[in-house]
C-alpha cells in the first residue's frame, strides 16, 4: 500500500475532510456527544466498519468525547485506507453527534 506525501494528505484533508488534523503521518479528530451513550454508540458503530476494513484507529473515550487518530502502522505513515476510514467515521458522526 502506497504512503501518501504530505501534500496529497493535506490536500483530500482540505477538500474533503476539513474537521482532521494531520502531524507526523497521521490524523486526528476529536468528536463531543450529547451523552456517554452517544459516544459509546458512535465508537461501537465506528469499531464494526473498521472490522470490516480491516484497519483499526488509535482511540480514548471521556464520558461525551472521543479522540481518534489513524495511520497505517504498516508502511508506517498514511495511506488511502486511513482516509477512506475517515470518511465513515465522519458519516457515522452525522448519525450520533448531539
Amino acid at each position: 500500500m502506497k504512503v501518501l506525501n504530505y501534500e496529497e494528505v493535506s490536500g483530500f484533508l482540505q477538500v474533503r475532510l476539513n474537521k482532521w488534523t494531520f502531524s507526523d503521518s497521521v490524523i486526528q479528530r476529536n468528536f463531543k456527544f450529547r451523552n456517554f451513550i452517544s459516544a459509546f454508540s458512535f465508537m461501537t458503530a465506528v469499531a464494526l466498519e473498521a472490522e470490516k476494513m480491516d484497519h483499526h484507529p488509535d482511540w480514548s473515550n471521556s464520558y461525551n468525547k472521543v479522540s481518534i487518530s489513524l495511520t497505517t502502522h504498516s508502511p508506517e505513515g498514511l495511506t488511502q485506507l486511513d482516509l477512506d476510514l475517515a470518511g465513515k467515521i465522519d458519516q457515522l458522526f452525522l448519525l450520533y453527534e448531539k
